[in-house]
């Protein structure tokens, strides 16, 4: 069984876009027990994608072409599929009467360029867009199968699912299943010391590390030919003892980012937040709000950028910060219950630091950041010393203010 992916946008071969199109699809192929044999990325350059057309339905059962279905005069995967495989384009009136009314849904008239998007491959099934204005198309051609899908992921992968999904589900050859931690708190190095002779064995069971600041994730993959029972009664296995063993370490073991674990234990708990931020220019805020309810728990956010806005807003002492500077666990303190006390939250959260590259010392270096968290008769704060840029030590810093929080709402202590 040979697969393979295309996909097609010169935007694929510069340095500003990701294919993330080929590892969704590769995903979901691997679920069926299917890998894929071959990925090729083609630019917009018609010569070029009809030969590669041209020979991946030669050589392969399966062929998954992603892009080059819109309107504009770059688009030309419908016309260099028609010329690869001696199939002349059809125009369909359902398609063209189908893309003119999402047109009008939005107040809008359709543009003629988007006419070409009415055109089918002879002997092609449409495969309906309920998100864009590019259907689909599924065709036999000899042996080969190829299926052309949009280039935009909210496109692609509905349409995927919906449409193509089904028709491969013949082809099963098994069952996978998978299980991610995500971790934070430790390093790299750290995590791997604690499960290195966790490390499966057999080629059914396969376990991933992936590393960016502020976060470890850990992706095990089961497979088994007769059931997905059989998968997941093995990832249990080993999903356990890595628990264990990270143990409050783990904040999520479904999928959830930090902000989201953080939101769910405030709804639970019935608590309020709010925030004040200095160096990290409301990115804590950001993610916070970024979860969907949010409005639930969350009050208010503070960007105290500057020393004055610090005391203007939160009342932070001047002679504090003149005494120990913007920087520090005092004034990182005096934020946290400032923001506290003027927002009326169960919790206030602050973060102040030098995200750099320029402002550091070496007394306060650059990634020098104090996290602090105030409630109602205590607090907690953090000196930390982050590395990498500055959107990184931004990063980190948001995340260890969510971490803190987070084991506060758990009841486990500090790190």
């Amino acid at each position: 069984m040979k697969i393979e992916i295309l996909a097609v946008g010169s935007e694929l071969l510069s340095p500003f876009f990701q294919d993330t199109n080929s590892l969704y699809l590769t995903r979901r192929l691997n679920d069926l027990g299917l890998d894929v044999t071959r990925k090729t990325v083609v630019g917009d350059d018609f010569e070029e994608l009809r030969g590669a057309i041209r020979a991946a339905a030669a050589r392969s059962d399966l062929v998954l072409i992603m892009g080059g279905l819109g309107p504009t005069g770059d688009d030309i995967t419908r016309e260099a599929c028609a010329e690869a495989l001696d199939r002349p384009l059809v125009f369909k009136e359902d398609l063209l009467v189908r893309i003119e009314e999402r047109f009008k849904r939005r107040g809008k008239v359709m543009p003629p360029s988007n006419r070409t998007q009415a055109h089918l491959l002879e002997g092609a099934e449409a495969l309906q867009n309920d998100n864009g204005t590019a259907p689909g198309q599924w065709l036999l051609y000899g042996k080969t199968r190829l299926a052309l899908l949009p280039g935009p992921p909210r496109e692609l992968k509905p349409m995927f699912e919906a449409a193509v999904w089904p028709k491969l589900q013949d082809w099963r050859k098994g069952a996978t299943q998978r299980l991610a931690f995500k971790i934070t708190g430790l390093t790299e190095s750290e995590v791997e010391g604690r499960i290195a002779d966790l490390y499966p064995k057999i080629p059914e069971l396969r376990l991933t590390v992936l590393s960016s600041p502020g976060q470890i994730e850990l992706h095990l993959t089961s497979f088994s030919e007769e059931d997905a029972g059989g998968a997941a009664a093995a990832l249990e296995i080993l999903g356990g003892e890595i628990g264990r063993r990270l143990g409050d370490h783990v904040f999520s073991s479904a999928g959830e980012e930090l902000e989201e674990v953080v939101g769910r234990l405030l709804g639970e708990g019935r608590r309020t937040l709010a925030t004040a931020e200095s160096c990290t220019g409301g990115l804590l805020a950001s993610r916070i709000t970024n979860v969907s309810g949010s409005s639930d728990y969350f009050l208010e956010g503070f960007i105290t950028y500057s020393n004055r806005a610090k005391s203007a807003r939160l009342g932070v002492s001047e002679d504090l910060i003149l005494a120990r500077g913007a920087v520090s666990p005092e004034a990182a303190r005096a934020m946290a219950e400032g923001v506290r006390i003027k927002s009326g939250a169960d919790y206030g959260l602050a973060v102040t630091g030098i995200a750099g590259p320029t402002g550091g010392t070496p007394e306060k270096p650059v990634g020098l950041v104090y996290t602090a968290l105030a409630w109602h008769g205590g607090e907690d704060i953090r000196r930390n010393l982050f590395l990498g840029g500055r959107e990184p030590v931004k990063f980190q810093s948001t995340q260890k203010a969510l971490d803190m929080l987070r084991r506060r709402l758990i009841g486990a202590g500090t790190i």
